[in-house]
């Protein structure tokens, strides 16, 4: 990335206001052909032309590494534009930018900590017709507090009638200060905004006078939208929760702990009066299924509706099959993985908001299968990268100002400075990004080398959350298996790594190997990831002994978050697809089937007792897993962005029917197989210019290209 302009504007605050309107007025005497304001406003920020917003975006602009690089916005302004005066006016909010919350990653200590401030270019037909600087007006906003973990409190008594049109007088307001510049490089953003994508009406039950818990029905990411009248003073309290205790009130213990000061997922809307007022909050965002609503001073709750807000990630795909309780896990795991990406991707939406990465490398084959979300996940791996220490050294959560480096990390976790970018090139055809981040995967492995011990590497934080902490795979060998992987996805453009991932697997071997198939003491993600990574000695008795204790279990999951993308991917490729079928839609304790049907979950949990947060994405490649393995479709590395690629369907006995689609750069790709009669008919589509070979119950159909249609015979025995 670089900065793409040069600045006639400087960066003003308007001081100490929590969230000030900054504002000027500039004539033109024509209408101009083209119009774009060039916007960077810290924390977060809304723009106004002449009274309307600029465009639909929210919690803009997506949260940087703010000492190496920082985002501005290029907003079209053209027809908000009129003849003669015009206003704009910005309004600022903290954001990440100036966390005051005390919490345990140390976001309040952060080096960047500052107050709202802005820089501002506006040009007609290419020449700048206004700039911010010292002549800007600072008028105090309605909001009297405003942070990320905390939430936000408005005073609609405080509002300013006509502060944002160019008919208001704003002499008497003090002018915009010039300030220091954040760190970070400006560049213009890449990342898609957030937005608000749909509203959720809730039943509403009375706690105690006055006092109403409402439940929207499903956990996701945002805000109430309240609707209230009463007197003028009178206000209502929001708390946002994803669980109710025993009682019916909001339970927030398992998700409020890492937060040490001010109220936690909590707002306030102080009333006018008068009349009928609807408000949500802009500068905050919560994690919730729950709100519970207090009314003080008289106010009446008149309605309220929760606002889904994420990222603008497009639809990709889709998939369907006969099974209810396949069908929705997907859509927990659809849910989850939107509800966790509100900018960059997150671990939880309420308890933290970090971006975990190890959560997010996990979940990028669901994204990438089912969202356009390359400019998303490459945004990320930018910000990642941003984050690396001169020796090579990554933290767990990025952005940081400092926590997460010697505790959080690891090669599982760090692994998504080359995932991303390979797996972007995988369904995109577009490598640009690896190419780009080179220099920052070189200078990690250089690191791993480092910490190299009878080589293996021995550091990060493994298969986390299985059930029992300590029947955990060795971290040795998980670790070592991500850093073998990072060597062979760079050793296409770096020879010299091959080397190094040939020695990790032997050192791998000569460690954990113990014969007759088994890694480490058997566990089943030590199994499995001998398979997924390439280095077991022997890939069918390994195989085999994985679904001996896939079995052995009862199909009960319990393994970590590494295992559950390993586990699933290793039984299907080795021709034990119905045994991973099986584990998938097992409904016993523990298990993602435990989860939707005996606890009613409608997003992925943090662990399997469910009792931490109730919203994680860390478990959800299963939604990649059905994509390529149910439906059966294959990306090849050798030809990237689908121009060639594999359908090899699955036909579990479990389903009688499945589908899928994908949109890739020349098409949308589609399958469906249904039983029929004794036989299996199969249908596929596959775009122009690509081609696909099918891998169908034994029968190859090489080379296929356009519609296909067939009836196959069903297949007997492991598939």
């Amino acid at each position: 990335m670089a900065t793409t302009r040069n600045w006639t504007g400087i960066w003003i605050t308007g001081g100490v206001d929590p969230a000030p309107y900054l504002r000027k007025r500039v004539d033109l005497a024509a209408l101009p052909r083209k119009a774009v304001c060039f916007l960077c406003g810290l924390g977060w920020h809304e723009l106004y032309v002449n009274g309307t917003k600029a465009d639909t975006r929210v919690l803009a602009p997506v949260v940087s590494q703010f000492e190496k690089h920082v985002s501005y916005v290029a907003y079209d302004v053209t027809p908000l534009l009129k003849a003669g005066t015009n206003v704009f006016a910005v309004l600022l909010g903290n954001g990440w930018y100036n966390c005051r919350t005390e919490e345990v990653w140390d976001f309040h200590r952060t080096p960047w900590l500052d107050l709202p401030k802005m820089i501002c270019d506006v040009e007609c037909d290419g020449k700048v017709v206004l700039s911010s600087d010292a002549s800007w007006k600072a008028v105090p906003s309605p909001i009297l507090m405003n942070q990320l973990r905390n939430g936000e409190e408005y005073d609609a008594l405080r509002e300013v009638p006509g502060v944002l049109t160019a008919g208001f007088d704003d002499s008497r307001y003090p002018c915009a200060s010039p300030c220091k510049p954040p760190r970070g490089e400006l560049v213009q953003e890449t990342a898609p905004p957030c937005r608000i994508f749909r509203e959720y009406a809730g039943s509403v039950r009375e706690l105690s006078p006055g006092v109403f818990v409402c439940d929207f029905g499903v956990n996701l990411t945002g805000w109430c939208e309240i609707t209230a009248i009463g007197p003028a003073g009178s206000a209502l309290e929001l708390d946002y929760a994803e669980r109710i205790g025993s009682g019916g009130d909001i339970d927030t213990e398992a998700i409020a702990c890492y937060v040490k000061s001010g109220r936690f997922q909590h707002d306030v809307y102080h009333l006018k009066g008068g009349t009928r007022e609807t408000w949500h909050p802009r500068f905050t965002y919560h994690g919730f299924r729950y709100c519970r609503i207090t009314c003080r001073g008289g106010a009446e709750l008149l309605d309220a509706k929760a606002q889904f807000v994420h990222s603008d990630l497009p639809e990709a795909g889709h998939f369907r099959c006969s099974d209810k309780l396949v069908n929705r896990l997907h859509a927990c795991t659809i849910q989850s993985f939107l509800a966790n990406y509100t900018g960059i991707p997150t671990d939880c939406p309420h308890r933290e908001k970090n971006g975990w990465t190890g959560d997010a490398q996990l979940a990028l084959e669901t994204g990438l299968w089912n969202f356009d979300a390359a400019a998303a996940m490459g945004n990320f791996a930018r910000l990642l990268a941003d984050t690396q220490r001169p020796s090579g050294q990554l933290p767990g959560i990025a952005p940081t100002g400092g926590w997460g480096y010697d505790w959080g990390s690891g090669p599982a976790w760090d692994v998504y400075l080359f995932e991303a970018p390979y797996r972007i090139a995988l369904y995109t055809g577009d490598d640009s990004l690896f190419r780009e981040l080179l220099p920052a995967m070189e200078k990690y492995l250089c690191f791993c080398q480092s910490k190299v011990h009878g080589g293996l590497v021995d550091f990060g934080l493994g298969d986390w959350c299985l059930l029992d902490p300590k029947s955990m795979t060795p971290v040795e060998l998980t670790s070592s298996a991500y850093v073998l992987h990072a060597a062979k996805l760079i050793s296409k453009y770096k020879p010299e790594y091959a080397s190094f991932a040939k020695e990790i697997a032997e050192a791998i071997n000569r460690k954990y190997y113990r014969g007759n198939g088994i890694y480490a003491d058997g566990q089943r993600t030590a199994l499995a990831c001998a398979l997924c990574f390439g280095f077991a000695a022997e890939p069918a008795l390994t195989a085999r002994r994985l679904a001996e204790a896939v079995r052995a279990k009862g199909y009960r999951t319990g393994f970590g978050i590494l295992g559950a993308k390993f586990i699933f991917r290793a039984l299907a490729d080795h021709g034990y697809a119905e045994d991973a079928f099986l584990l998938l839609t097992c409904t016993e304790f523990p298990g993602y089937g435990h989860w939707i049907t005996k606890l009613g979950a409608t997003t992925l949990h943090e662990n399997w007792t469910s009792d931490a947060s109730q919203n994680h994405v860390m478990f959800g490649d299963v939604a990649a897993w059905m994509h390529q393995y149910l439906a059966g479709i294959v990306p090849l590395p050798e030809t990237p962005g689908f121009r060639h690629f594999r359908i090899r369907p699955c036909f579990v006995s479990g389903l009688a029917w499945a589908e899928a689609d994908h949109t890739a750069p020349a098409g949308t790709i589609r399958v469906r197989w249904e039983r029929q009669d004794g036989s299996i008919h199969f249908v596929c589509e596959i775009p122009d210019g690509c081609t696909a070979d099918l891998d169908l119950a034994g029968r190859t159909f090489p080379g296929r290209t356009g519609h296909v249609e067939l009836q196959l015979r069903q297949p007997e025995g492991k598939l």
